[in-house]
């Protein structure tokens, strides 16, 4: 039983970076555990974000954001194909829409060069209105980024939480931690799953990190959750841009963004309202009319298309500009905190960052094995091949989601543990009526499959 086991490692934190954490220290050969509060990974920050791929080319220059999104960029590339993840090479363009947004287009090329993405450039407003010419024409130029793409937010953790448990990992759900005593070289962790004993503990927490490290020290960092509203437009609005539509940031934030999604969408978002509350991001009318206008006003075409959802997400974000991870070797403790927006396109350089820590603080990681197992997972994505086009019962026809899907998310080493989680592994009830055909029937053959288990 794995309460009686001791664990090479405890990652406290089931979202994009916990799990790309364990994948690497499971492909490594050490024994490693994950504890997950919700019914279901990705319960938290990560299950609302953009979902794109990022160069890094207007990240702090120098900084361990920009080395991990850099690291985490290439090892998505190198692996995808392995996991059957998908990549939408859409390229981006940061867009000027005054003279000071103009004025400052300079620096931005200025500084994608520095941190290494060479291929960055300044564009006309006669070269922007050839590459997307549904923009508004008060665009008066842009930075072209060749290397943003558009990848799928769910299928990417989910993938690597099948590889950690391929290689011998162990993850639990509904185990939120509660306590933690730190004695004889070794944590023994009390969570509502029982307690667990692991030699080294990584604080992955997200929205919670800073709670979870009171455990082991007064926490360098104080996280504010900041959510970010959305509003994701209905699937005729797909063909409206090529690339990414990036703003010229501020010191505060990147600001909203126009982009595909890997559905067949497009959306815009995300806001940024930091508030106290560090699980529920609701969505607010007069945010979401602001977000339906600023749209119409940089592409009017959307004037015509209706809004088919909405959603909101949290980021981690706290006091400071760059992220906090850090080794406390006579704690045998490593802290990953403060990680915004960029974690998804970071959290595979993250963990290599972790395993670096490990390896310097707490002892050598074993050699890693010469056969390494891969799992694939289904493919979510528009413009490759789907269950629904080889035939089968179709459950949810705003997003063609077939039986068998949803079967095959029930079932397996990580079977969903409620709905949110199928959701996130099939796209049913995320369409255009929002579960009102579907949800019943959907219901009815999950009758009885969401029951706590961890």
């Amino acid at each position: 039983m794995w309460m009686e086991q001791r664990f090479d490692v405890a990652v406290i934190g089931g979202g994009v970076v916990g799990l790309a954490i364990l994948r690497r220290f499971a492909i490594a050969g050490l024994k490693c555990v994950l504890l997950e509060r919700g019914s279901d990974i990705l319960s938290g920050a990560s299950k609302g974000n953009s979902a794109l791929l990022h160069t890094g080319f207007d990240a702090p220059p120098k900084s361990l954001e920009l080395r991990c999104m850099k690291a985490g960029y290439a090892e998505y590339l190198r692996i995808r194909q392995k996991l059957n993840l998908p990549l939408i090479e859409s390229t981006a363009i940061v867009v000027a829409w005054n003279d000071a947004e103009l004025a400052a287009l300079p620096g931005i090329v200025e500084r994608a060069h520095k941190n290494g993405v060479k291929d960055v450039r300044a564009i006309s407003q006669t070269e922007l209105r050839l590459k997307e010419p549904k923009l508004a024409n008060i665009a008066m130029g842009g930075v072209f980024v060749p290397g943003e793409h558009i990848i799928d937010a769910w299928s990417a953790p989910l993938a690597y939480a099948h590889q950690a448990l391929a290689h011998g990992a162990v993850i639990l759900r509904n185990a939120e931690v509660t306590d933690g005593e730190f004695a004889h070289h070794a944590w023994i962790l009390t969570s509502k799953q029982g307690k667990i004993t692991a030699s080294v503990v990584v604080n992955a927490a997200g929205n919670f990190g800073d709670l979870v490290e009171l455990m082991a020290r007064l926490p360098p960092f104080t996280i504010k959750p900041r959510k970010g509203q959305f509003v994701v437009f209905d699937k005729p609005a797909y063909k409206l841009l090529r690339a990414i539509i990036l703003p010229v940031p501020t010191a505060r934030t990147k600001g909203v963004v126009l982009f595909r999604t890997a559905f067949g969408n497009l959306a815009i978002g995300p806001t940024a309202e930091d508030q106290d509350e560090r699980e529920i991001a609701s969505c607010d009318q007069d945010t979401l009319r602001w977000l339906r206008f600023r749209a119409i006003a940089l592409v009017p075409a959307l004037a015509g298309i209706d809004v088919s959802a909405i959603y909101a997400g949290l980021r981690p974000a706290s006091e400071h500009k760059d992220y906090v991870i850090e080794a406390l070797k006579e704690k045998s403790w490593i802290t990953v905190g403060g990680i915004r927006s960029t974690g998804l396109t970071a959290s595979l350089g993250i963990a290599d960052y972790v395993s670096q820590l490990y390896d310097k603080n707490f002892g050598s990681l074993p050699k890693k094995s010469s056969e390494q197992f891969w799992t694939p997972v289904p493919n979510l994505s528009e413009g490759r091949i789907r269950p629904y086009m080889k035939g089968g019962e179709i459950v949810c026809h705003c997003e063609h989601v077939t039986r068998g899907e949803i079967e095959t998310a029930l079932e397996g080493p990580l079977p969903a543990g409620d709905m949110g989680g199928l959701k996130r592994r099939t796209r049913a009830m995320m369409g255009r009526c929002q579960g009102f055909y579907c949800s019943a029937h959907i219901a009815e053959i999950t009758r009885g499959r969401f029951d706590g288990k961890p």
